[in-house]
């Protein structure tokens, strides 16, 4: 008898797992002869950690050794860099990780069988339906409006009595856009005191919007308020899965007792302290990078494109059914992009000469969603 034939009659999964979809990471490039590879699926940061990070990290031999619980000096680090309590500092594996420990605290299944209700735009980070399910939430999903921002008005109309959580992703990844300040605290006065609001700033160093919304701004007005940030983005530190969560003590109180222990590793909490005391250099890496995004970007609107407002690390291409074939075609010229069939494409920004290849690749294709 296999295995899948003992699982039919056997051992079978929650019956949510089998309705999730399944988390799609950005897949390597193809080798083309005589074309340089260039990944441009992941929203991976395409420089190196900075080398101070290298250099601290190349000679640590603790781990036979379990890491502190609590990211102590990683916490005690953050808590100068923000000016906040370091006791409103949860760490988590990456940002994802943070969230998923802020689920597990508020939002679930209840005894009466009605499953809590988790808030969020859509199409926006495609791991929250897979970690509010996981979490025994109903996920509520609202459209983002033509031009890829979160439609804060009808977010607000689809609480209900229900609603435990709201997921606000700024910038919002896939499709760019981040939110202003002033709509975001209008939306969080609609919000009952008693709902959770996740502002998600994974691409917050990259923003430079006028006016957009600084969730530590906001956490330290509304008790109600969780802020997401990770080191996998602008620090480079993606593969070392370190991220945090701030918010008002009643509340961390309670998500420590769900944060998964160990869950940032010495050498994870080593890089993180000095990318932080070298933060300088981090802010050169990351506006070359800005700088990089707004070519990309004025290259694709001067030949037509009509592309959202890019404020992370990444742009978005509103190809529709022509999504998997233009996924396709850049393969083809040894590029992955991120392909939402049916929706769009999502292409994060990467060395100078990827981001040319796919200009020119833009140039010469035929299906462009037009536009201003």
């Amino acid at each position: 008898m296999t295995s899948s034939e003992t699982l039919k009659g056997g051992v079978q999964p929650r019956p949510v797992v089998a309705s999730l979809p399944r988390y799609a990471a950005g897949k390597p490039p193809a080798t083309v002869d005589g074309m340089a590879s260039y990944k441009l699926s992941s929203n991976e940061n395409p420089l190196p950690p900075l080398p101070a990070v290298l250099e601290a990290i190349a000679h640590q031999t603790d781990f036979n050794r379990y890491p502190d619980p609590l990211s102590s000096k990683l916490r005690a680090e953050l808590s100068g860099f923000l000016d906040v309590p370091m006791e409103d500092i949860v760490t988590g594996a990456g940002s994802l990780g943070a969230l998923n420990q802020l689920l597990a605290t508020f939002a679930g299944g209840n005894d009466d069988g009605m499953p809590d209700e988790v808030v969020y735009a859509w199409r926006s980070f495609e791991a929250y339906p897979i970690s509010v399910g996981l979490s025994g939430a109903s996920s509520v999903r609202v459209p983002v409006a033509a031009d890829g921002r979160h439609d804060l008005r009808a977010m607000a109309e689809a609480v209900t009595a229900r609603t435990k959580m709201v997921l606000l992703c700024t910038p919002n990844n896939p499709t760019g856009p981040a939110l202003g300040a002033a709509e975001t605290e209008e939306f969080i006065r609609r919000i009952p005191p008693h709902v959770v609001v996740v502002i998600d700033e994974a691409y917050q160093e990259f923003v430079r919007a006028e006016g957009s919304v600084d969730g530590i701004a906001l956490y330290r007005k509304y008790p109600n308020v969780v802020v997401l940030r990770t080191f996998s983005k602008a620090h480079g530190l993606a593969g070392l899965r370190v991220g945090y969560s701030v918010s008002n003590p009643a509340l961390t109180q309670h998500i420590r007792v769900a944060a998964t222990p160990f869950a940032v590793s010495q050498i994870a909490e080593a890089a993180a302290i000095v990318s932080l005391r070298n933060h300088p250099q981090v802010v050169e890496r990351v506006q070359s990078l800005v700088d990089e995004r707004e070519r990309v970007t004025a290259g694709l609107r001067s030949l037509g494109w009509a592309v959202p407002d890019a404020q992370g690390n990444f742009i978005w291409l509103d190809l529709g059914e022509h999504s998997a074939g233009f996924a396709e075609l850049a393969g083809s010229h040894a590029l992955s992009v991120r392909a939402f069939p049916g929706e769009g494409v999502r292409v994060s920004i990467g060395e100078a000469e990827a981001n040319t290849r796919f200009l020119q690749l833009c140039a010469d294709y035929t299906n462009a969603p037009r536009g201003s």
